[in-house]
């Protein structure tokens, strides 16, 4: 699962704080698989929090290497904050992926289907999701909200789990790598 494209998250000039070296670092979050990835941009190139960068095959204009995938102790609280908007704007943009979840996701085991390890969903309303798209699938977040009453934000939901996976050590990864 390589990224073609990362989006900037932080850019620390002269890389961590704590340790010796003085290597510029961008912490960044792959486009396509949501990978936490550590870049060193190229010299003097100018670099945006939030723009994308590219960092696949072939000429990379700002990217010089990329050092490997970040450990989520090493996000930056900058990064955090940006990240939150980063979810909520490509869960936005992807709305059909996600729909595709809610429509298609199987049980984990006997006791635990995927759909109620998100926040503020429990098997009430995993029970309610399964006999609804079983009628008829899900077109759109909108769509779950109007068949199922009282369920919580189907679309934030996602943008927390999404956010706890990329952030916390989680037993099952739903979204992520």
């Amino acid at each position: 699962m390589k990224e073609d494209y990362v989006t900037v998250l932080e850019y620390l000039p002269n890389g961590y704080p704590m340790e010796k070296k003085m290597m510029p670092i961008i912490q960044g979050i792959g486009k396509e698989n949501f990978t936490l990835l550590e870049l060193v941009p190229r010299r003097g190139v100018t670099i945006e929090i939030g723009e994308d960068v590219y960092i696949g095959e072939g000429k990379r204009e700002k990217v010089y290497y990329i050092l490997g995938r970040l450990k989520r102790e090493k996000l930056t609280e900058t990064a955090k904050m940006h990240l939150h908007e980063v979810i909520q704007e490509r869960v936005k943009k992807d709305e059909e992926r996600f729909i595709k979840f809610f429509n298609e996701s199987p049980a984990i085991n006997k006791r635990i289907h995927q759909i109620e390890l998100l926040p503020g969903l429990g098997k009430k309303h995993m029970r309610e999701i399964l006999k609804q798209r079983e009628e008829k699938p899900f077109e759109y977040f909108k769509d779950m909200k109007d068949r199922i009453p009282n369920l919580p934000d189907p679309e934030k939901s996602v943008e927390k789990r999404i956010f706890q996976e990329l952030t916390q050590i989680e037993k099952y990864n739903l979204f992520t790598a």
